[in-house]
């Protein structure tokens, strides 16, 4: 099969060819010892300009600007960008000029990685910069990286499409390094989780993915064959089973940070594989989640944010504890005036009707006062709230 390649992918696999050709090694396998982050330059060279002398760096370049005998690119690593200046006879001090006139202001392309080696300093202009004494290339990228463009405070062919970004995560973080912080979140969130579920006592366990009979959750499961004996197995739908069990041997608390697997519809907040975490805990009631749940949520708030407070679309929430709580019912009645205490079925129908509400024959009681909460009241609860008393009949 002949793969249709891009006028810029053949200009890059000619690049590659012509260092291999000088000799250099396009993808070394070599350690680069890396000394420094530019956020670390940004934060503190200012305040501590002698620890800058010597410093080793490794990024991507993202933007070039070449000017005769002395260049200015800019490069990115995992925790920002920097601008590194680049003169030909600090590169090259002997008479062989090939590698900065050649490899780096022709063979060098925007997203190759590259380590440099020099001092920091702050130009004319007061940006801080870093001084390049010695460039190593340590990975050539064959495939152009989006060019987000911005003039006259506007941004032109921004990587924006929802779609695209989900698909090629690699490349949404590196040309929206903002999208990063996304990620560093939810490791902080699952570490203080981890924190206040261990300094409470409880023990992180691991459940089977792969169940003879998946449970625990209503969803239709991924199927396949385990060949040594002959059986179907399912990716689990939930944990809850399995730590039940453990609850019922005897641990008084155990939790699990557990991947699940419903081979159901899905959309951009809807997976097929998604995490879930679950607790569970011997000897307590409701009520006391409700407590451990508010004081979790403070607690996380403030690892991830600095904060009890999120803003979250046009709305700042709030999670310090302690939390409002409120019973469906109570909320119903709020909500809409209707009071579902004693009525019956057919009479709940009827004013789910003509609140507007699509109901059906099929549904009972239960089901219709959830279909009313959903539809004329959950919206309004923006700061955390629980809802308690689900009436199942």
């Amino acid at each position: 099969m002949s793969i249709s390649l891009s006028e810029q992918e053949i200009q890059r696999r000619k690049n590659l060819q012509s260092i291999i050709d000088l000799g250099i090694n396009p993808f070394p396998a070599d350690e680069y010892e890396v000394n420094v982050t530019a956020a670390d330059i940004l934060e503190n060279y200012e305040r501590d300009k002698i620890n800058y002398k010597n410093i080793r760096i490794a990024g991507r370049i993202m933007s070039r600007r070449i000017m005769g005998n002395a260049s200015f690119i800019e490069i990115q690593d995992s925790t920002g960008r920097i601008q590194a200046y680049v003169k030909r006879d600090d590169l090259c001090p002997d008479e062989d000029k090939t590698f900065y006139n050649t490899v780096f202001k022709k063979l060098l392309d925007i997203g190759d990685i590259v380590g440099i080696e020099g001092y920091v300093f702050t130009t004319n202009t007061g940006e801080i910069s870093i001084h390049t004494q010695k460039l190593t290339l340590l990975t050539k990228s064959l495939r152009p990286l989006p060019v987000v463009k911005e003039a006259d405070g506007k941004t032109f062919d921004a990587f924006t499409d929802p779609e695209q970004r989900y698909r090629m995560r690699y490349v949404d973080l590196i040309v929206n390094p903002q999208n990063k912080e996304i990620f560093i979140k939810r490791t902080k969130l699952y570490n203080a989780m981890r924190q206040f579920f261990n300094d409470a006592g409880y023990m992180e366990v691991e459940t089977p993915i792969l169940q003879s009979i998946p449970g625990g959750a209503a969803a239709r499961p991924f199927i396949t064959h385990h060949n040594a004996l002959d059986i179907p197995l399912y990716l689990r739908i939930a944990n809850e089973l399995y730590l039940k069990r453990l609850i019922v041997g005897g641990f008084d608390g155990v939790y699990e940070f557990a991947k699940n697997f419903r081979n159901e519809g899905m959309d951009r907040t809807h997976n097929p594989e998604f995490t879930g975490m679950e607790i569970y805990v011997a000897y307590k009631d409701y009520n006391w989640m409700m407590d451990f749940t508010e004081r979790l949520l403070e607690h996380c708030a403030i690892a991830v944010n600095g904060t009890t407070k999120a803003t979250f679309g046009e709305h700042e929430i709030d999670f310090k504890a302690p939390y409002p709580r409120i019973t469906m019912t109570e909320a119903i009645k709020k909500y809409t005036g209707f009071e579902i205490t004693g009525k019956s079925e057919d009479e709940i129908r009827e004013a789910a009707k003509s609140m507007g509400i699509e109901v059906d024959d099929t549904m009972g009681k239960g089901k219709l006062i959830d279909a009313i909460f959903g539809e004329k009241c959950e919206g309004n609860f923006i700061q955390p709230t629980f809802i308690t008393d689900y009436p199942y009949r």
